[in-house]
């Protein structure tokens, strides 16, 4: 049991990239994300869906906090966002933005940050 826990763990991010969230919002959501993708110069559905992951799991993540892991499996495998609309979806975008902005050409994110940085 706890080995199929893993592979649902492991399985959710790889489907939100490959879908594009497609499953976890309505289509006219996805949609208006995917605009976004094309809009962002460059690396729109590359690198922005990541941050767009990112968002999306902050969101939730009071709940998620409060889970026991079944309850987390059920909860991650059917999102409450049927009734989403245009305010979600661009609250999402601009937090996902600001997130980017900040975070994207800093390297030091990709670290653990114990090892010492180099002077």
């Amino acid at each position: 049991f706890r080995y199929v826990n893993c592979l649902l763990l492991r399985e959710m991010p790889f489907m939100w990239m490959n879908c594009l969230l497609l499953r976890e919002m309505p289509l006219i959501s996805a949609i208006r994300l995917w605009d976004a993708y094309i809009a962002e110069p460059s690396e729109g559905f590359s690198t922005f869906h990541v941050y767009i992951c990112a968002c999306f799991l902050v969101y939730w993540s009071p709940q998620l906090r409060e889970m026991d892991l079944q309850d987390l499996l059920l909860y991650i495998q059917e999102f409450p966002t049927k009734q989403w609309g245009t305010q979600e979806i661009e609250t999402l975008l601009a937090e996902a933005y600001v997130m980017k902005s900040l975070f994207h050409q800093a390297q030091r994110h990709f670290t653990d940050g114990s090892s010492p940085s180099k002077s």
